[in-house]
């Protein structure tokens, strides 16, 4: 039963009609449950302070005060959905609304505090050095603009899952779940067990998109009260609920200064962010640092500084969204460099072609402190100008700023640079490889897919590294019973730390195959080879043996082992070309042209399926969705999806995916991420697509979504009586 006020002072809630509903378990509310623990937190690993959480803890189930609409007032349990749905339609609750703020600005007010006593400020940080003031003074051109990032929702094919099973001393938990270990580690702190009396099992998940990877107040109450009453208890999340209480995306406010001089060499950037990291601190509140360390792109900008500060509101957590603060950062320099563009008369194309790193400065330091990998940024948007035909493009703008009939048309560029595989410390993985009689391997990881091909791409690496056929390999992951340790799928991660995780395993596995034959044969390891799966004697083979026959001489064959990598820096450029219909504002995307670079790609197939799926979700931040909230605070989803507008397959323009590969020297597979190149790159190319196609509109009206009615209003507001701005 949950909050239908966004903020208040909760009074009292009478669970008692609810227990009397025939099929009804149990109902609680937190007074009824004393002992429920609150929800675990985590904060960005090199900002993590406990000042942030303390005294904010997040209740499973709303102890005094509401703090966002549809947060938990009580719980209640019955032998099948509906009649529990039935015991929670008579669950009363007494709440005093409160005033509700649902942006940072109207929450930096500070005439609402979240709890009482606070800060609604919960975490400030920076990345690089304060900029001297003369930089700006003397600099030829200097802009200023501000962004908002408007609040997502990750939206995947199946919302949250928990299934909590007590079988003995053991808790078995059913759930999509990014990171099935972590899972298990909280769920044991909560209830004050050992890791080992509780088994997470990550099944086939619809989607997460950084969504899945935390222990949600719904969770704790799952496994709490199947513990409590030693049966069964599962809980699915429908789509409307969704939409009210899952994790948001992005919410920054932003403001930027970008200085250069007369040859539009940059000379220093500035960002500042206000994040709306919700109602309680948890890894949102860290969040925007991944923004700030990202701040400077693709560019040799000497001088770069970035400060934010993570602000509450009346709102569910903002949480990592694919991409998770680099389209934050993409967004804020590549809108930043078309209005430089704009304001020294000069292409933007070629104001990015001569600010870029070039390729021998790797690795390349940054002034925010992020040491970039490799890199050939020129050479990505070269291919994406040739994909596109950009000039073909350019003049048939020009054909059409002669046609007063013809709908205003418009070209824009963003190159990306972001990061892969997490931060340091995160950048590791743990699996193992067992062989059995027959010669069949089992592969283990602890990462847990959510739909990445997982079950398509590891096998065939497993089988390519030791020589055997495909078929003879097989994958287990997602099981904390299975594979001990883990750290789980996120950051684009999965190739570039995984994939080189089985490199690992199978060349220790490869020497344990030849220390063994070495002792079954009596000979010295040097003289003992490895080819195609089997051990050999090195001079004429005449000793061979395959795995499973080793395995039968030798007994068990399993390693176990962990491996870590370096942080990878994918790259690319995306076009687009966009026209307006300037009397009813509906933006067009013509064509849309991608090229990102992830070093070495492990499976051509699966990266371009993952460049087109991140694309639509770039295309959606950039046109469609956005949270939007009625006056009390509520979002505005009653419709579902009809008012939450998701890109279907009638939105999808022509998109070319293309690729260049500049192998990373931080992983031995060369591979980088390749999860959230669109989510990063795309929204800014067709923000300035629009600001090209409107250049008589004050750019900092156009805000995303690009919506019918956020392009009318630009355009209204920059109109004056006589149609002229």
């Amino acid at each position: 039963m949950r909050s239908k006020v966004a903020h208040g002072v909760l009074r009292a809630v009478d669970c008692t009609a609810a227990r009397d509903v025939p099929g009804v378990v149990g109902a609680w509310s937190a007074a009824d449950l004393p002992d429920l623990p609150p929800v675990p937190y985590t904060l960005l690993a090199r900002l993590s302070t406990e000042e942030a959480v303390a005294g904010r803890e997040w209740p499973a189930l709303v102890k005094d005060r509401v703090r966002y609409p549809g947060e938990a007032l009580a719980v209640v349990l019955g032998e099948d959905r509906y009649r529990a749905e039935d015991g929670a339609a008579e669950v009363t609750a007494t709440i005093d609304p409160l005033p509700v703020v649902v942006t940072p600005s109207a929450s930096l007010a500070d005439s609402v505090r979240l709890f009482d006593g606070m800060s609604n400020v919960v975490l400030r940080g920076e990345a690089g050095k304060p900029i001297d003031p003369a930089v700006w003074e003397d600099a030829a051109a200097v802009v200023e603009a501000t962004y908002r990032q408007q609040l997502l929702m990750p939206s995947p094919m199946e919302c949250r899952t928990i299934l909590a099973v007590p079988e003995g001393d053991r808790l078995t938990v059913w759930s999509g779940h990014q990171m099935p270990h972590r899972l298990r580690r909280e769920l044991a702190a909560l209830l004050g067990w050992s890791t080992d009396r509780i088994r997470v099992v990550v099944p086939d998940t619809g989607g997460a998109f950084g969504s899945k990877s935390a222990a949600f107040p719904e969770f704790v109450t799952v496994a709490y009260l199947a513990v409590k009453l030693g049966r069964p208890v599962r809980w699915i999340e429908d789509r409307l609920e969704s939409m009210l209480v899952a994790t948001r995306g992005r919410g920054q406010d932003q403001t930027v200064r970008l200085a250069a001089d007369a040859d539009g060499r940059l000379l220093a950037y500035e960002l500042s962010i206000d994040a709306d990291v919700g109602a309680y601190p948890h890894l949102g509140a860290g969040l925007p640092m991944q923004t700030a360390w990202m701040a400077a792109g693709a560019y040799t900008t000497p001088r770069v500084h970035a400060t934010l500060r993570s602000v509450l509101t009346n709102t569910m957590v903002t949480y990592p969204y694919r991409g998770a603060g680099r389209p934050e950062a993409a967004i804020a320099i590549e809108r930043s460099m078309d209005l430089l563009a704009r304001r020294l008369g000069m292409d933007p194309i070629e104001l990015r072609r001569r600010n870029f790193i070039p390729p021998d400065a790797f690795p390349y330091e940054t002034p925010v402190g992020r040491v970039y990998d490799s890199g050939n940024y020129a050479a990505a948007l070269d291919l994406a100008l040739q994909t596109l035909d950009h000039d073909r493009w350019r003049a048939e703008q020009a054909r059409r700023r002669t046609d007063p009939d013809a709908f205003p048309l418009g070209i824009g560029i963003s190159c990306y640079v972001e990061r892969s595989g997490g931060e340091t410390g995160g950048l590791h993985e743990f699996g193992s490889l067992e062989v059995t009689k027959d010669g069949q391997v089992t592969a283990r990881c602890g990462a847990a897919s959510s739909g990445q091909g997982h079950e398509t791409v590891f096998p065939v690496l497993v089988a390519k590294f030791l020589g055997v056929p495909e078929t003879q390999v097989r994958l287990v992951e997602g099981d904390t019973d299975e594979q001990p340790e883990g750290l789980g799928s996120f950051a684009s991660r999965s190739a570039q730390i995984d994939g080189a995780l089985f490199q690992h395993l199978a060349n220790l596995l490869i020497e344990e195959a030849r220390t063994r034959a070495a002792g079954l044969w009596d000979l010295p390891v040097d003289q003992v080879e490895w080819t195609d799966g089997s051990v050999h004697t090195a001079h004429n083979g005449s000793a061979l043996l395959g795995l499973g026959e080793l395995v039968k001489h030798t007994g068990p064959l399993r390693i176990e082992d962990g491996f870590e990598t370096g942080q990878a820096f994918p790259f690319g450029a995306h076009v687009a070309v966009t026209e307006v219909d300037p009397d009813l504002g509906l933006v067009n995307v013509l064509h849309l042209v991608t090229v990102d670079d992830c070093g070495v790609m492990l499976n051509p197939t699966v990266v371009r399926g993952q460049a087109y799926g991140s694309a639509l979700q770039g295309i959606g931040q950039a046109l469609y969705e956005g949270m939007q909230f009625n006056d009390d605070g509520v979002p505005h989803v009653a419709g579902g999806f009809l008012d939450y507008l998701l890109p279907t397959f009638t939105e999808v323009p022509p998109i070319e995916v293309k690729d260049t590969h500049t192998p990373s020297p931080n992983s031995p597979l060369g591979a980088k991420g390749a999860g959230e190149s669109g989510c990063i790159g795309t929204p800014a190319a067709i923000a300035n697509a629009v600001a090209d196609a409107l250049p008589a509109v004050d750019p900092d009206l156009l805000q995303m979504p690009l919506t019918p009615d956020s392009v009318l209003r630009a355009l209204r507001a920059s109109t004056n009586e006589e149609g002229v701005r």
